[in-house]
């Protein structure tokens, strides 16, 4: 049964917080009703806490199901992310309360399993074997530029991420993370715990804890600031961020026992599948280009850039797909002041999940990360007005490649030889080029210039016009 104060504030008071949310995906789109499907209570008394999952409904019929971890205290105790009031109890997000996160870590220390019998499901709670977590309370504090989730840090030594909408199945940064601490690489926070729920509803990954890792600032940060202070600052370290991607990956594809990360040789229908998916897009994203001058340098030449995307049907063996991070760029990595930390594995968000745990060519992560290069180089110019070294894009994708082929070439991972190395990255580069175009157009049209320049550099490449050999 749903705790009454929580059914008693109505659909309008849910509707009005969840909308309200940075992590709320959906902000374009109109709200019609959200209805609590599970409401499992996670601590009864005050302050109570509940874990809420909530269907909201759009006016296209459409819906999607999102976490809300909800704090209950006596009215007048509470001020601070308040839902609504009502049998004078304030109801209000958890996750601004040290107390209850606190709890959701001793639950999790404590390897709990809260049943909801409402609803024939329970939420697990589990720490990682050998994870030591104080019991608490913890001082806490919003991780801070995070938009899709919540992320809190716990007293400086751990971060809770809290997933808020929700797809059926494991969350691929759970997976990840479990198999990168478990191998012992060094370069992410390690996993320290994790909750889930199980039920009639579905069974899906709400949240993790990691290891807090104190950092300078983001890699995008550090780019930002090193091309308007010292430009050789960052490509100085360039080449160690090849090499940690490369140790990655290599990590990832460490273990052949395990059918969820053992690599794979590519099958004709994988194959298949991929060119048909990246030829759709390019196709209904140059159907409806605008009339922008920004655009003319690839105006007309939609077929000429899916013919460029066509080349890896033809591109000869791809190496082998392995998991991989998925989402790769310079604000999905921290530089400590000393080394990288990867973070953020749960994949391309606006990708379905079973799409986001497929295995890939690593290559693609690479190609995010060059991709990354120019945009942070158009947006020193852009954001700061800081003149860029007319060779500092390609002087850091050197770098980064000189890092990475390295350590990934002996493993079997890439296409053999150089040359199809640099063909297949530079089909991935431009399928990267082409999604980011549509995004720039529907959100940032001021900054559509930087995808059109990687097309057209793309394009004009040798990779992509020289002849495919059989």
């Amino acid at each position: 049964m749903i705790a009454a104060p929580l059914e008693r504030i109505g659909e309008d008071a849910l509707a009005d917080f969840v909308s309200r949310g940075r992590w709320f995906g959906a902000k374009t789109r109109e709200v019609t009703g959200v209805r609590v499907l599970a409401a499992p209570v996670l601590r009864e008394g005050s302050p109570g806490l509940v874990l809420a999952l909530v269907e909201v409904r759009f006016e296209t019929g459409s819906h999607e199901l999102y976490q809300l971890p909800l704090g209950m205290r006596p009215a007048g105790e509470w001020d601070e992310g308040v839902v609504g009031e009502a049998d004078g109890t304030v109801v209000y997000d958890a996750l601004l309360d040290a107390g209850l996160v606190s709890e959701l870590v001793r639950l999790m220390r404590e390897g709990a399993a809260i049943e909801d019998e409402d609803e024939d499901a329970h939420i697990e709670l589990s720490a990682v074997d050998g994870a030591e977590l104080l019991a608490g309370p913890w001082p806490i504090r919003p991780m801070g530029a995070e938009q899709s989730n919540t992320s809190v840090v716990l007293g400086e030594e751990l971060v809770l991420k809290a997933y808020r909408r929700l797809e059926a199945g494991v969350n691929p940064e759970l997976e990840l993370l479990r198999f990168l601490t478990e191998r012992g690489f060094p370069n992410v926070p390690a996993l320290a715990g994790w909750y889930a729920y199980s039920g009639r509803l579905m069974d899906a990954t709400l949240g993790i804890l990691q290891r807090y890792v104190p950092a300078e600032q983001d890699g995008w940060g550090f780019a930002l600031e090193s091309l308007a202070e010292d430009p050789e600052r960052f490509l100085a370290e360039a080449r160690r961020l090849g090499e940690v991607t490369g140790q990655m990956h290599a990590t990832l594809a460490s273990d052949s026992s395990d059918p969820a990360f053992a690599p794979e040789e590519p099958s004709a229908e994988s194959l298949g599948l991929l060119t048909a998916t990246i030829d759709e897009e390019i196709a209904e994203a140059f159907a409806s280009l605008p009339e922008l001058g920004a655009l003319e340098p690839i105006a007309g030449r939609g077929e000429e850039v899916r013919e460029g995307l066509r080349l890896v049907s033809h591109a000869g063996p791809l190496g082998r797909a392995i998991r991989h991070h998925g989402d790769y760029h310079l604000g999905q990595v921290l530089w400590t002041g000393s080394d990288w930390i990867v973070i953020d594995f749960e994949g391309e968000p606006a990708r379905p999940l079973p799409e986001r745990r497929r295995k890939r060519s690593a290559l693609r992560d690479v190609a995010g990360m060059l991709r990354s290069f120019a945009y942070v180089a158009t947006a020193s110019e852009l954001r700061r007005g800081a003149a860029v070294p007319e060779d500092w894009e390609e002087r850091a994708r050197e770098e980064f490649l000189g890092g990475y082929l390295p350590v990934v070439e002996p493993l079997g991972l890439l296409p053999a030889g150089r040359a199809q190395t640099a063909r297949l990255l530079a089909v991935f580069e431009l399928e990267k080029a082409v999604y980011e175009l549509r995004y720039e157009l529907d959100h940032r049209p001021e900054w559509v210039s930087i995808p059109v320049a990687g097309i057209v550099r793309l394009l004009e490449s040798d990779e992509l016009s020289a002849p495919v050999r059989p």
